[in-house]
């Protein structure tokens, strides 16, 4: 099926539309519940303002993001990276990330 240059409100239930391609699309204020959406592609998109709860997000892998503002609580972030990232005024547990950057450097310097 294709829907192109249209302005509706779809209300899809118990469907299955892997595969599909969403291309110029503005899809604000949508709500997905119960959604696989596992494997996808996702460049350009603005996810500002979005809130996720519950949700699997285990081997993402993120580039070129502002993630400035965003909030992380009771998160798994074993095995997490983060490199050649601006960390001013991130903190964890209320610590700046910076301090301890440079707190740990200062003791661990190379031999």
């Amino acid at each position: 099926m294709k829907i192109e240059n249209e302005k509706h409100r779809l209300e899809v239930r118990r469907a299955v539309i892997s595969g599909s391609v969403f291309d110029d699309v503005n899809l604000s204020g949508a709500t997905f519940e119960n959604v696989n959406l596992s494997g996808g592609r996702y460049h350009n998109v603005n996810l500002s303002g979005c809130s996720f709860d519950d949700l699997n997000m285990s081997g993402w892998k993120v580039h070129d993001v502002n993630l400035s503002g965003m909030r992380i609580e009771k998160a798994n972030l074993a095995g997490a990276s983060i490199k050649d990232s601006c960390m001013e005024g991130m903190t964890i547990e209320g610590i700046p990330v910076t301090e301890l950057l440079a707190y740990w450097r200062a003791g661990h310097e190379a031999i």
